[in-house]
């Protein structure tokens, strides 16, 4: 039977990244994945040039029913390590918003960065491997991979969450927990898209395409201000993706379409220079058109000029246009979903090294752990740091 120091199930960004620091540290390495590519949901990150991690990382872009647990591994290994390690590749990179760094080129370059990394750890990696069974003894782990055993005195599950899977996902990192006796909070899908329920969705339909500065608030008072994007399901966009990991199904979410400026001293300047204005055509300055006229045909902007607009209907138009409240049906669930929200719950874990504290020698590492950042290379630092921890660990 084949023996290592270290098997690793997932070849995404933690699995590739905890292989080659480990393997760097002299640990003997197996890195085993189901598919037929190393991260593959790393190449279609970022629009394919991989949104690799946040300027401004902090414990408080994270979700998890233990809060402050990944506040350890961040801070051990941050952005600016992983942004260092870019650079002594010679990978060009920019900021794009808010913090958010992206390969100039390509998400592949990332790939072939921590290829080279696992190269220089001597990591075994073997792609279109399925581990059948997993059993635990007083010599470590065995594994039943392709119908052969493979054993290793220790075990790290970074096999993800269910987000994506066209792109292999499965619920065997939860399997794994729970068959050893760790508690797995429920999952559902983060950073996805809104649905709408036939009524509004056939009624916005036209406005598929259309892109808004937004300010999008959830019912418990979460708020995020960026770009909403109307879809032929619903609605897209930074905004509605990140609002989405905070909101609950039946809720509403109340959404600022002109969160810049105030519409109701807009509509009074352009009372008193164009009396004889179309309330649409005004509009029309500060909106995009096609809104504009979709919502004239809610009844939400009235036809008329903007002399004849009485005190009353500007202030419901204003109210409609800042507090517009909609309740989405749903989400596009884990087929689009960028992460998975829930899984292994952190109490069971070490913030210091990802170890189990019941089970020695096994360890959970990036998605598949209740750990769930922001859109904009949140996940990913987590990933980096998650992984990074528990090497030194291994």
């Amino acid at each position: 039977m084949e023996k290592f120091d270290v098997i690793i199930i997932g070849a995404g960004a933690a699995g590739l990244f905890c292989a080659a620091q480990a393997g760097q540290r002299g640990r003997r390495v197996l890195l085993l994945d189901n598919g037929k590519k190393a991260g593959r949901k790393i190449l279609m990150s970022g629009g394919g040039r991989c949104n690799f991690t946040n300027l401004y990382t902090d414990a408080s872009a994270y979700l998890s029913h233990n809060p402050h647990f990944s506040k350890s591994a961040l801070a051990r290994y941050t952005q600016w390590d992983f942004i260092d390690l870019v650079n002594r590749y010679g990978i060009a990179w920019h900021e794009k918003t808010l913090g958010q760094l992206f390969c100039d080129d390509s998400a592949q370059q990332i790939v072939d960065l921590l290829l080279k990394e696992c190269e220089a750890g001597s990591v075994t990696l073997r792609l279109r491997s399925n581990v059948e069974s997993v059993t635990r003894d007083e010599e470590g782990y065995t594994l039943q991979v392709n119908g052969s055993p493979v054993q290793a005195e220790k075990l790290v599950i970074a096999s993800g969450g269910l987000s994506m899977p066209g792109l292999g996902a499965s619920p065997f990192g939860y399997k794994v927990a729970e068959q050893f006796g760790l508690s797995v909070f429920p999952t559902r899908a983060g950073l996805v898209p809104f649905t709408l329920h036939k009524p509004l969705l056939e009624q916005l339909q036209t406005l598929s395409g259309v892109a808004v500065p937004s300010a999008i608030t959830a019912e418990d008072g979460t708020r995020f201000k960026e770009a909403l994007l109307f879809t032929h399901r619903g609605l897209s966009g930074p905004a509605v993706l990140q609002l989405s990991s905070y909101w609950q199904p039946g809720e509403f979410v109340t959404i600022d379409l002109a969160p810049e400026r105030s519409l109701d001293d807009f509509i009074s300047q352009e009372r008193e220079a164009h009396p004889n204005l179309s309330l649409k055509n005004s509009l029309a300055k500060v909106l995009p058109r096609r809104l504009v006229e979709c919502l004239q045909l809610l009844g939400s902007v009235p036809e008329c000029t903007l002399k004849q607009l009485n005190s009353r209907q500007q202030a419901d138009l204003v109210a409609s246009l800042h507090q517009w409240r909609i309740q989405p049906n749903g989400t596009e669930g884990y087929r689009t979903a960028e992460v998975t929200l829930g899984g292994v719950d952190t109490r069971q874990l070490s913030s210091k090294t990802m170890e189990a504290k019941t089970v020695s020698g096994l360890y959970f590492i990036g998605e598949v752990v209740d750990v769930t950042g922001w859109l904009g290379g949140y996940n990913f630092q987590w990933a980096w740091a998650s992984a990074w921890a528990c090497a030194q660990a291994l």
